[in-house]
């Protein structure tokens, strides 16, 4: 509990992560309502007990189209963060075990990429794509495995001459078996921070490419759409934006936060 207190960023980070899951797990089950459904007669109207946000231009509850959008924010992140830490570690351990002419051509391949801000190419490529959640997903992960191929290279490059890899490959591991069994374990503690990191970032890009009309299609919400729909409507019912910009925030900070608290953690470790 001592050290629980010394790094405040891990305890705030991991409370506001746990409530958004909790939430957006929990939240649309306990609430009940109908994130979709019309209701003219509830146009605008203002926070009470049934709705504690209030109501939409289309008369919809805002706080239980907030609780679906961060299931579907948060289950989006997920899922890219997941296959771009898959696929980025398998590339940039084979390509750190493997050298010579694969590894050249993934670090360029990489360094085209990284070349570009990820956000402009992942909204060309949700252009190209389709809106849709599925499609948006595939846009995010195209971008998104760079960053982890980048960190497993490096930290391969400086654990493949360690005494203990060198003796699994004298036993004749190869290198599929030395990656997964030997390396990317040791590389758990930088990974789950670049994961924290990670899903952060992916959280601001779907809501940017859903406020662009490139995420779920209408009505479903998203904090990205929900955010483009309140815009023509400040001045009237600014917490149409006010919630899912505070809910994004929050977010972010939750992650940012849990993921630095982390980062500390295993330095004060070395």
């Amino acid at each position: 509990m001592s050290r629980a207190w010394r790094n405040p960023s891990l305890m705030m980070g991991g409370v506001i992560v746990c409530l958004l899951a909790s939430l957006a797990l929990l939240g649309p089950w306990l609430i009940g309502g109908d994130p979709v459904t019309i209701n003219l007669n509830q146009t605008f109207a203002p926070a009470t007990w049934a709705h504690p946000l209030g109501c939409d231009a289309l008369g919809r509850d805002v706080l239980v189209r907030l609780l679906w959008g961060a299931r579907i924010s948060l289950c989006v992140s997920a899922v890219v963060v997941a296959v771009s830490l898959a696929f980025g570690s398998i590339i940039g351990g084979t390509a750190a075990l493997a050298g010579g002419v694969f590894d050249e051509l993934v670090m360029r391949l990489i360094d085209v990429l990284l070349a570009f801000p990820g956000i402009l190419f992942a909204l060309a490529l949700a252009a190209i794509l389709g809106p849709g959640l599925i499609d948006l997903t595939i846009a995010l992960c195209a971008i998104g495995w760079t960053g982890y191929a980048r960190l497993v290279r490096g930290e391969v490059l400086s654990l493949r001459e360690r005494d203990y890899v060198i003796a699994a490959r004298a036993l004749g591991s190869s290198a599929g078996r030395l990656l997964l069994r030997h390396l990317l374990p040791a590389l758990a503690g930088p990974l789950i921070v670049r994961t924290s990191f990670g899903i952060a970032a992916i959280i601001v890009a779907e809501a940017a490419l859903s406020f662009l009309g490139l995420g779920a299609r209408l009505p479903t919400p998203t904090w990205g759409n929900m955010l483009d729909e309140g815009r023509a409507f400040m001045l009237v019912a600014p917490s149409l934006t006010a919630a899912p910009g505070a809910a994004i925030g929050l977010a972010v900070l939750g992650f940012n936060l849990f993921g630095d608290g982390l980062a500390r953690a295993l330095g004060e470790q070395k």
